[in-house]
């Protein structure tokens, strides 16, 4: 890896850490603007980020590259959440976010030689439904989970974790989560084109 790779892979792995760390400190805390809080997160408007960061370490260093950045960005953005966020929200994060990364990686590289918007916004709207989907489920239900018995948080105390639910309405909120990313999937394609069209050089050069 050249200086200028180890540069840039430096600076996907930093700003992955900081979006998915900054998200899992928002999402604690309702969007109270235009009686949006039983629907709507701070971290909404945050995570989706990722899946523009993951899409640009794709096309930059191709999909090892970019689960380098996934696997890299996900072990210190979940060791900084349990002490900065819960317990309970780095898991849930560390979960969604590792399943959903590694499936945009994987739907991004089969389509990689589509049409150049093709491939983040597919593969982010795909993608981030599962992240939504296992994020908060796990993170906000505080009932008995089917099955089981037990609450989450009384799984994650036979295991030693002391956990106290966050008593949110996670199923509003996944909903509008979900079709606040799918907003932000269209919004992205601008700024990855951009940037797209600045790395295209260096691309053409390691190809």
């Amino acid at each position: 890896m050249t200086q200028i790779d180890r540069r840039d892979f430096l600076l996907a792995l930093t700003a992955m850490t900081l979006v998915v760390l900054s998200s899992n400190i928002l999402v604690q805390h309702p969007f109270a603007y235009w009686g949006m809080g039983d629907y709507l997160t701070w971290g909404a408007f945050s995570y989706p980020v990722s899946f523009l960061i993951t899409d640009l370490s794709n096309r930059r260093f191709g999909p090892k590259g970019a689960r380098r950045v996934v696997y890299a960005g996900f072990v210190l953005a979940v060791a900084l959440s349990v002490v900065l966020a819960t317990p309970r929200i780095a898991i849930a994060s560390g979960a969604a976010f590792l399943t959903a990364q590694l499936l945009d990686i994987g739907i991004f590289s089969r389509l990689r030689n589509r049409a150049w918007w093709m491939p983040p916004f597919i593969s982010s709207v795909i993608s981030s439904g599962l992240d939504t989907a296992i994020f908060f489920s796990f993170a906000f239900y505080c009932g008995a989970v089917p099955g089981l018995g037990l609450t989450i948080s009384e799984m994650l105390g036979q295991t030693g974790i002391a956990d106290e639910c966050i008593a949110l309405p996670w199923v509003n909120l996944a909903v509008a989560d979900y079709l606040v990313k799918l907003a932000l999937a269209v919004i992205a394609i601008a700024p990855y084109g951009a940037i797209l069209a600045l790395m295209r050089p260096r691309l053409q050069r390691a190809a």
